[in-house]
């Protein structure tokens, strides 16, 4: 809980800072995941595959009807054993890194609990996936491998830095202000992935007059997203106050391991979950849809890129578009939210992911205007559907009981984000086809906006003990 001693020009000094780590971690999954490091890893993939042709099966690169083998999703790698398409190697790579993630966050999180400072272990996760990140651009010739590794190191510490930062909300707002600070956090943290990524694309495009390759652009771009992430790393860790206070007992006793007591206290967690049904069917339905969102936001780059046949400065130059079209998008959530409610606008915003998603499926490869279209419509829907989701969500959970519910929707989160793009992997791998892959991801959508639609979601915020707003 928040500290009463404070001054609130203290608290406020704090919350600025907090935010910053907004700003420093977003240029991850915006420069690394979304952009650079599918087109970066899928090329090399390819490149290893070419180098093995004739010694890893009689054609790992098949040709087409017109003689060409440099398609990259046709070119096959393999690994312990498993041949796919290097076009293929990024969704399965997300699906792998995220379970990892959910093995290992948890039990940091568990860690994080116990400790009497959290903010050395924010830093040391923080650090170390800013390190594997600007490691990645040792990442080149045929050893995708090595960037294999990097990344899923760099996920781990994005993901457990980001579950450490979260949990300094609690300590260092009251309840009027967190859902303002965590609105201007986010909004923040847009900017910022924005602003890394502007610097980066024009890089890109000044690649020829400044005697540098595509693949030493996205090298540079991996160093710069590194520096990025450990420099503004430093303005939350000086603004931030240790908070030493130890946390109390929730209920488990706290003898014994770190891993153990973690464990004890997530099970208990869970099995008391099931007295609010409701609020179960909520996050069941969130995690469906959201599932959809990240992938999407994930895979865009790849699927312009091997399906359109776009180069990668109309590819960074789309995120951009979502990026800043994203921060406008949740600002417009917000105020339709306050005239029809929260559960209405979501079930709205998914309704636009479904029209999306399907008119994804009919843009011509080469056609720049109608991808960056797209990009807008995708933006405008990006942010605010999760906003609004985390915001409902606070209103179903029992009161006094927000960070145990809390810690069962992020792992929740992670546990089923690797659906999404296993199943635009598969499609891809399958079909041959990107644009089957897809708008398969439109399933994500339709059944998270029927879901919805059941939740009652008045009669799960009476159950939790809550007030009601006006408008839901």
């Amino acid at each position: 809980m928040v500290d009463d001693s404070q001054t609130a020009e203290a608290r406020k000094r704090e919350q600025r800072g907090w935010c910053w780590y907004d700003w420093a971690n977003s240029v991850f999954p915006t420069s690394v995941t979304t952009v650079f490091g599918s087109l970066y890893l899928t090329e090399v993939a390819a490149s290893a595959a070419m180098a093995d042709k004739g010694l890893n099966g009689p054609n790992p690169c098949p040709a087409d009807s017109a003689g060409n083998t440099d398609k990259l999703r046709d070119c096959d790698i393999s690994l312990f054993g498993l041949d796919f398409p290097a076009g293929s190697l990024w969704g399965y790579l997300l699906s792998i890194a995220t379970v990892i993630q959910v093995l290992i966050v948890p039990l940091m999180g568990a860690i994080a609990d116990r400790s009497s400072n959290k903010k050395p272990m924010m830093a040391a996760f923080a650090f170390g996936g800013a390190l594997a990140t600007i490691a990645m651009a040792l990442v080149s010739g045929t050893n995708w491998e090595l960037g294999v590794v990097l990344f899923i190191l760099g996920n781990i510490g994005y993901g457990t830095s980001v579950v450490i930062y979260y949990s300094f909300l609690p300590q260092i707002s009251t309840a009027d202000e967190r859902d303002g600070l965590s609105s201007r956090g986010w909004a923040f943290g847009y900017l910022g992935g924005g602003c890394a990524l502007a610097i980066q694309l024009v890089i890109y495009l000044m690649r020829d007059s400044i005697g540098i390759t595509s693949g030493n652009a996205a090298q540079i771009a991996f160093v710069l997203s590194g520096i990025w992430w450990a420099l503004f790393t430093l303005i939350p860790l000086r603004r931030l106050r240790g908070h030493h206070e130890r946390p109390q007992g929730t209920g488990t006793e706290r003898s014994g391991s770190v891993l153990t007591a973690g464990f004890r206290e997530l099970f208990t967690t869970l099995r008391e979950a099931r007295a609010y049904p409701l609020t179960l069917a909520f996050l069941g339905t969130y995690l469906i849809y959201t599932d959809g969102i990240a992938t999407v936001a994930n895979v865009s780059a790849q699927y312009g890129s091997e399906e359109l046949n776009f180069e990668a400065d109309v590819l960074i130059t789309t995120i951009l578009i979502v990026q800043f079209v994203a921060f406008i998008g949740g600002v417009l959530h917000g105020l339709l939210a306050r005239r029809i409610g929260a559960k209405k606008t979501i079930m709205a915003s998914l309704s636009v992911w479904v029209v999306v998603i399907g008119a994804a499926y009919f843009v011509q490869a080469g056609q720049a205007l109608q991808f960056y279209l797209l990009a807008a419509g995708i933006g405008l829907v990006l942010g605010g559907t999760n906003a609004l989701s985390r915001s409902l969500f606070s209103q179903l959970v029992p009161a006094g009981k927000e960070a145990q519910y809390f810690s069962v929707y992020e792992m929740g989160e992670r546990a089923t984000s690797w659906l999404g793009p296993l199943l635009f992997a598969v499609m891809a791998s399958t079909t041959g086809s990107y644009r089957y892959a897809i708008i398969s991801l439109v399933i994500f959508f339709a059944v998270g906006l029927i879901l919805m639609s059941f939740v009652p979601v008045r009669r799960a915020i009476r159950a939790a003990g809550n007030p009601e707003p006006a408008l839901l």
